[in-house]
């Protein structure tokens, strides 16, 4: 099919969800895309972080090809060695007890509050179940992460929610203490809100409410749905905190290109979900878990980890040195990151890199939000600055 026959089908016979860029893409390699029309890009996007080893990775495709020769799925009432081997990996190198496979980041977060409000019952009884999470937080988008999500504008249409959920402000730790009062069971955060504008957490702020957590038996969840699996310069962006979370969810990066997503949790709470409280069909699927493999054997490497640091270093500073009052900042840490610009004008911005073959994501009201595969070769980095350079200084 041609580019226009594509779109047009599209249109047709898919629910129109999202506000698609008008291109369609065909193929790629490392973190460049190539369109149906033959044009070049620079992937900043990586599939919205999930591409984690870039596109077309050779080490990806031969793990996945050969396990799908061999087994496609089982289901999870039996053992497949390629989602042991992945959970044996994720727990040894966080030291946390055990791990639960799902297919995506909301799913691992469902997981994350079942487990959390169950521990909590098992303990304390009914009445002790609410969930304190940020203001311009976001955690997913089924119905009860949506009400999880501490953001207004994604409150809408779908109610009744789930109840059981309180908002507190980021980087306000007497406003999170207060709000977690009898009924708490949980804090739920991320440690840069993504979705709400590349907003990174403060240190003191994070360890203040892990110490509070801590000291009032409530479980300090940690969403690393986009922060984690290399992405921050860290196999988790928490563990640049000094923290010690009772769970961790993951998901995007860890398959590579493939859907999985998992909940990590600590000793003291590794066995609260016994056969029957939760499951998933797809969860930890062989072919998904091969992908899985290679992704954290790849990244899991100290020397791979401090170039994702470099290449955001880099990233940063050379945006931060355009001669240019449309760049007010860059936030973020590793190979997240955010170029603050005029919300108003934003718009117009990420149509012009799309113009000069470079793919960009928004988030919050003023971020052009950066993702790119954590293998983005400088050569190509530069081939972006370049272009961000003429539209910026523009």
């Amino acid at each position: 099919m041609t580019a226009e026959e594509i779109k047009k089908k599209d249109s047709e016979y898919i629910m129109h969800t999202y506000g698609r860029f008008d291109i369609v893409l065909d193929h790629g390699k490392g973190a460049t895309l190539w369109d149906a029309d033959g044009k070049k890009h620079v992937d900043l996007t990586s599939g919205i972080g999930v591409n984690s080893l870039g596109h077309g990775n050779p080490a990806i495709v031969n793990a996945v090809t050969k396990q799908a020769e061999k087994l496609m799925h089982a289901s999870n009432l039996y053992y497949t060695e390629p989602m042991v081997s992945a959970a044996e990996k994720l727990v040894t190198a966080t030291g946390m007890g055990k791990i639960f496979f799902a297919n995506s980041g909301a799913e691992a977060n469902e997981g994350a509050i079942k487990l959390a409000r169950k521990y909590s019952f098992d303990k304390y009884g009914e009445g002790r179940n609410t969930i304190v999470t940020l203001i311009q937080s976001f955690h997913g988008r089924t119905v009860t992460t949506l009400k999880a999500t501490g953001q207004e504008k994604f409150h809408q249409y779908f109610f009744p929610f789930t109840e059981g959920f309180a908002y507190a402000k980021a980087n306000d730790l007497a406003d999170v203490t207060a709000k977690a009062d009898k009924t708490c069971c949980a804090v739920m955060m991320e440690m840069i809100q993504g979705e709400g504008g590349v907003l990174p957490l403060n240190k003191e702020f994070v360890q203040g409410v892990a110490k509070f957590c801590k000291e009032n038996d409530i479980l300090l969840i940690v969403d690393e749905v986009q922060t984690g699996i290399g992405r921050c310069g860290s196999l988790f962006a928490y563990e640049q905190y000094g923290i010690a979370p009772d769970i961790v969810t993951m998901a995007k990066g860890l398959g590579g290109g493939l859907p999985i997503g998992g909940v990590l949790a600590a000793k003291s709470c590794a066995d609260v979900m016994g056969p029957g409280t939760h499951g998933s069909t797809f969860g930890g699927n062989p072919v998904s878990a091969a992908s899985a493999n290679v992704v954290l054997d790849t990244v899991m490497k100290p020397e791979f980890l401090k170039e994702v640091e470099e290449k955001g270093a880099y990233i940063k500073e050379k945006v931060l040195g355009f001669h240019s009052p449309a760049v007010k900042n860059v936030r973020g840490m590793g190979l997240m990151l955010g170029i603050i610009v005029d919300p108003e004008k934003r718009t117009g911005y990420v149509a012009k890199l799309m113009e000069k073959g470079v793919l960009v994501l928004t988030a919050g009201t003023d971020a052009i939000r950066l993702l790119p595969p954590l293998v983005i070769t400088y050569e190509e980095i530069d081939q972006a600055l370049e272009a961000m350079k003429g539209v910026f200084e523009s």
